[in-house]
Formats: structure tokens, C-alpha cells, sequence
């Protein structure tokens, strides 16, 4: 079945709010009226309002890069799903491997936001994936089935197509390597292995998984032609209007 690419922009901490909506309407001139590509920009809290305003009748989607899983209640400096809705948040990664690695969280606390962004209609993008080490040891494959299985816990077969997965080799992140496309298609077969045992196979080609490690125009037309590799949770290049919207262009090509 042919499942709707998605480019998803994660900003990081980089772009104040004014630096945000100059980012975000560039790209909106150019690509604003995207239908072929499911596009979301994810910027920093302190930009959500600014660039959904900028985003007001466009396409893209606006994402968030981490969340709360409680409503409310005594967790200084932290936003919960409801907070997010608020300001047209649609989506909001989830289990990011510099929340795993500087922010000690866990496969279970990933879960329970998991949970907490599908009961309040926002669209998760759990990333699992392996560090340098982990690969070398060659516990990939272990390290993945860990983080989709307990990213997933709990999630049922109504919800499990709300959710993107992508699958983030960490030492493939800022550091300008790239799994090659062979390491990478296994990777996403592997996923969609898992989600056929958890949910059935119908179910699984559905569900969209992402390519997180370095993806650039350069790389992208190959890496978004594999069978299973359904679009990029893209980081450094989406600083960029230029880089980002080629990126869109590939995927829309991809199709």
C-alpha cells in the first residue's frame, strides 16, 4: 500500500520565535500548499505560538519536541498535551535520544506520554534507535525491539496508526555519518516486522517510520525509495528553508 511521506522538521533548542516565523514562512512560500507530503515543523516551546500563527492556512503541521505525560500539576518547566493543543500542536516527538541520553527517560516514562499524547489527539513520533556502541556490540536489532515494544505498551490497534516511529541510529545524529541505505532499510523492515506481530500485518503497512540520522538532500532520493524508510525526522537540515524544502521536493518525488 502506498503510505503518505512525511518530512518532520525538529529545530532543536536553535531559533528564537522571530528567528522561527522567518524560517517557517519561507518555507510556507514555497511549499505552504503541500498535499503529496504530510510536512510538520517541530520548533522550541517559546516559538509554538509564533510559527502556528505563521502557519495560519498553510498545509504544514506544527509538532512540538517533547511533553508531559500528567495534565497538570507540580513539574516546573514542563508542558503538558492539553497546553499543546491549545496552540494547534498537532504532533509531538516523543522518546528522542537526547531526552533518553541527557534526561535519563526511560522506555516506561516514553510510554506513558505515548499514552498521554494519543488521548488528547495528538499524533506521537516515538523515536527508537541504537548508539555507537550498542551497534557495534551489534544489539541493534535488541535496543529497537526494547524502545518500539515499550514505546508501545498499552497502545491498541485503533490507536497504533495515529502514531509515527522513527528510527534514529544515534550515532548517526549531527555527526555527518549516515547508516547506509542497506543498514537502514534492515532497521525499518525490522520495525515493520515487530508492528505486524504486535498488530497484525493490515495494521502495520500503515504505520508511517521515519529515517532520523542525517538525512540531506544528497542522501535523501535513496534513502526515501526503500520499501520501508516513509519519510525523515530531519535535524540540522531543517534550519535551513532551502535544504528543508528539497527535502519535501524529495519525498513528494518518492511517492
Amino acid at each position: 500500500m502506498i503510505r503518505k511521506k512525511v518530512i518532520a522538521g525538529n529545530w532543536k533548542m536553535n531559533k528564537t520565535a522571530t528567528d522561527g516565523v522567518t524560517l517557517a514562512k519561507d518555507i510556507a512560500a514555497e511549499i505552504g500548499r503541500e498535499t503529496g507530503v504530510d510536512v510538520v515543523l517541530c520548533p522550541p516551546f517559546t516559538a509554538l505560538a509564533s510559527v502556528a500563527h505563521a502557519l495560519e492556512g498553510q498545509s504544514i503541521k506544527l509538532g512540538a519536541q517533547n511533553m508531559h505525560p500528567e495534565k497538570n500539576g507540580a513539574f516546573t518547566g514542563e508542558v503538558s498535551a492539553e497546553m499543546l493543543r491549545t496552540l494547534y500542536v498537532t504532533h509531538v516527538i516523543l522518546g528522542h535520544s537526547e531526552r533518553r541520553t541527557y534526561f535519563a527517560e526511560t522506555d516506561a516514562f516514553i510510554n506513558k506520554k505515548v499514552l498521554s499524547a494519543l488521548a488528547n489527539q495528538l499524533k506521537p513520533i516515538l523515536c527508537v534507535g541504537e548508539t555507537l556502541a550498542e551497534r557495534e556490540a551489534g544489539a541493534t536489532l535488541a535496543v529497537v525491539q526494547r524502545h518500539v515494544e515499550g514505546g508501545l505498551a498499552g497502545v491498541t490497534k485503533e490507536q497504533i496508526t495515529t502514531v509515527i516511529i522513527a528510527y534514529e541510529p544515534v550515532w548517526a545524529i549531527g555527526t555527518g555519518k549516515v547508516a547506509t541505505t542497506e543498514q537502514a532499510q534492515e532497521v525499518h523492515a525490522y520495525i515493520r516486522d515487530l508492528l505486524t506481530k504486535l498488530y497484525g500485518a493490515a495494521l502495520a503497512q500503515k504505520v508511517r517510520i521515519l529515517y532520523g540520522g542525517s538525512m540531506k538532500p544528497a542522501n535523501a532520493p535513496e534513502l526515501l525509495a526503500q520499501k520501508d524508510i516513509d519519510g525523515g525526522l530531519i535535524g540540522g537540515a531543517s534550519l535551513e528553508a532551502r535544504s528543508f524544502i528539497e527535502l519535501v521536493k524529495a519525498a513528494d518525488a518518492a511517492k
